[in-house]
């Protein structure tokens, strides 16, 4: 029962009901399913906890007295997966003095048959709200964790770069090797040098080359090394990159312009972990991981014989995509103002507030290169401020590509984001929030259900 749901607390809650009564299992589960709740039921306990886990994001509904493993049997088990997972028992009149027992032990509450639709839902729904905020902040604190961890990170709030964390999370320390895609400049280094830097490689070398960058009669000596006298001009030995990673990681850029007569050896030193230099008879034991990243499908390329499928396949062991900009809008506002930081650090300058404009500017452009984009953006506004040209069309000096976006969801993107800066700017602060954005509290609050902002993030980010 390991934990396999990193982030569920964005996740839609779930109900799961257990009795060995079918009338009782089939009803109960009807009334909670037209009350719009994700309801499972089971006749056993035994059932049910298989099909639990850490960080399950839902609450369980149980009865105390059952063949087999009965509602106490079935909470003690649960405690050890996971102590803060509300478990509600139901209970008969002569069993109230056990249930308040059990609510010593650890037990959400408890309801007595026979019970109201009512109580039952109030109960649940009450059960939902401690779940949903124990599910949020353990989700802050992994990102904290994650955050304040020396070497790179990997910022953003939005789903798909929280995806990207978990999916980092569980392949970290994992021998496979990684095989990263996305567009140019959304940070596949980065994302390499992450991975190396939090994995247990991280005191041994990153070694990371672009192999588009290399002139073909020369990748081979940079990847393999080479003996004095291998060939003309090699008048003393070179130790290669495969060999400089052994015992961290070797980063491969743009393998898509390996060549495809190297592209054979690569392979053999993938499949073997031995390398041998240019000159030797020698092979030369390696333990190393390989990130290779690439901006196109090596699967097009492999149909088209422009790659190695058996390269491929080797490669793709553990696919991860990095999202682009224009996937993760919602967190270039977070990323502008990091950016910014670290300029003004490095040229000593004061940082302009943004003027509104300008966000909207920000919310509202394609990116089509990206982080990069982005951060060379922020730092020409630092060096710059208000002279700072927001106009990235005429920079680029092309039209701009349309947004894939509505109108409706770039005004959504817009109203989400200013809920956030001003849930941020007041540290959570619903009633200050109200007032900064002049809005009544139930608008506020189903604003921030419907863009899943909980202010409970920035209360403990601040």
């Amino acid at each position: 029962m390991q934990s396999e749901n990193a982030g569920a607390a964005g996740a839609e809650l779930m109900v799961y009901f257990i009795d060995d009564d079918r009338h009782i299992l089939q009803s109960v589960g009807q009334t909670l399913e037209l009350e719009g709740l994700q309801v499972e039921t089971f006749l056993s306990a035994e059932e049910a906890l298989r099909n639990l886990q850490t960080d399950w994001p839902g609450v369980l509904v149980s009865d105390i007295n059952m063949p087999g493993m009965d509602g106490l049997q079935l909470m003690q088990a649960l405690q050890k997966v996971d102590s803060e997972l509300p478990v509600i028992l139901v209970t008969g009149h002569g069993d109230i003095s056990t249930a308040v027992s059990a609510m010593r032990e650890g037990a959400y509450d408890f309801i007595e048959k026979p019970f109201s639709n009512e109580r039952l839902l109030d109960t649940i729904r009450r059960a939902m709200d401690k779940r949903r905020l124990t599910l949020e902040n353990r989700d802050l604190r992994r990102e904290l964790q994650e955050q304040n961890a020396p070497g790179p990170r990997i910022l953003g709030r939005t789903p798909a770069i929280q995806r990207l964390r978990r999916v980092l999370q569980q392949v970290m320390n994992t021998p496979a090797d990684i095989l990263l895609f996305g567009e140019t400049g959304v940070g596949k280094e980065l994302v390499a040098r992450y991975l190396h830097e939090h994995s247990n490689r991280r005191e041994h070398n990153f070694v990371a080359i672009n192999c588009g960058a290399v002139p073909e009669n020369l990748i081979e000596s940079e990847l393999f090394g080479h003996e004095a006298g291998a060939f003309t001009g090699a008048d003393k030995r070179r130790i290669g990159k495969f060999e400089h990673a052994n015992g961290g990681t070797l980063f491969l850029d743009e393998i898509e312009s390996m060549p495809l007569s190297l592209q054979v050896k690569i392979l053999r030193v993938l499949e073997e972990r031995k390398v041998e230099r240019l000159g030797s008879n020698t092979l030369i034991p390696l333990d190393l991981r390989v990130i290779a990243a690439t901006k196109i499908s090596l699967k097009e390329m492999a149909d088209k014989g422009e790659f190695r499928s058996d390269l491929y396949y080797r490669l793709n062991t553990v696919a991860v995509e990095i999202p682009s900009l224009q996937d993760r809008l919602e967190d270039v506002p977070l990323l502008f103002e990091h950016f910014a930081l670290v300029a003004a650090a490095r040229y000593q300058q004061e940082i302009v507030p943004l003027k509104p404009e300008q966000r909207h500017r920000l919310l509202t452009h394609n990116w089509p290169g990206n982080v990069r984009e982005l951060r060379n953006l922020a730092e020409r506004y630092v060096i710059m401020g208000e002279e700072c040209s927001f106009d990235m069309e005429h920079m680029l000096g092309e039209p701009e590509i349309q947004s894939r976006r509505t109108l409706t969801e770039k005004v959504e993107l817009y109203e989400q984001t200013l809920i956030r800066e001003a849930l941020a700017a007041h540290q959570g602060s619903i009633k200050d929030t109200l007032v900064a954005l002049g809005l009544p509290r139930k608008t506020l609050y189903d604003k921030m259900k419907k863009y899943g902002i909980s202010r409970q993030d920035f209360r403990e980010s601040e």
